[in-house]
């Protein structure tokens, strides 16, 4: 066998060992982007636990296809870069913010597909799933909604409090 061979079967077996340890891996075809902007992307993605990588298509579709996945053939063609994500929402995230946040990415990073929970995600389900608020907005949310019925019985009570001592 030669050495070139054992090389890629060696990087595969590292593209799928990522993907079983990601919690979602996103596609971006990256045409146009320069090193400057890719090395910010990087520094963000990196913030937010998740991992750019470029790898050879060829490779990262012969991962999937090991593990059982066949959705991403098509997606899987041109200049593509994989992040992956330690969860499902952060790299979608990352990219959606920095696209915003640096008009001139927009048509140089373009979201291709994602899985997320061993599925397929298409275009829109990563646009999706940008939208979702990040996990400490939720719990921010939910002590919220748990704190305010107390709050209003602490209210309601020291008011009752006030009014007897009036009365008094």
């Amino acid at each position: 066998m030669s050495a070139n061979l054992e090389a890629k079967k060696q990087v595969v077996e590292e593209i799928k060992s990522r993907i079983e340890a990601s919690k979602s891996v996103v596609f971006v075809n990256y045409n146009k982007v320069t090193v400057a902007e890719i090395s910010a992307l990087r520094n963000e993605f990196k913030k937010a636990g998740c991992e750019y990588k470029v790898y050879k298509n060829t490779l990262v579709r012969k991962a999937f296809n090991e593990l059982g996945c066949t959705d991403f053939d098509a997606d899987l063609n041109g200049t593509t870069a994989t992040i992956f994500s330690e969860d499902e929402v952060s790299a979608a995230k990352v990219l959606a913010d920095q696209i915003k946040a640096n008009k001139a990415l927009e048509e140089k990073l373009v979201t291709k597909s994602a899985y997320v929970d061993k599925a397929y995600v298409d275009k829109a389900g990563v646009a999706r799933l940008a939208a979702i608020p990040s996990r400490e907005v939720l719990l921010a949310k939910m002590v919220g909604c748990l704190q305010s019925p107390i709050s209003k019985l602490v209210y309601v009570l020291d008011a009752l409090t006030k009014k007897e001592e009036e009365a008094n």
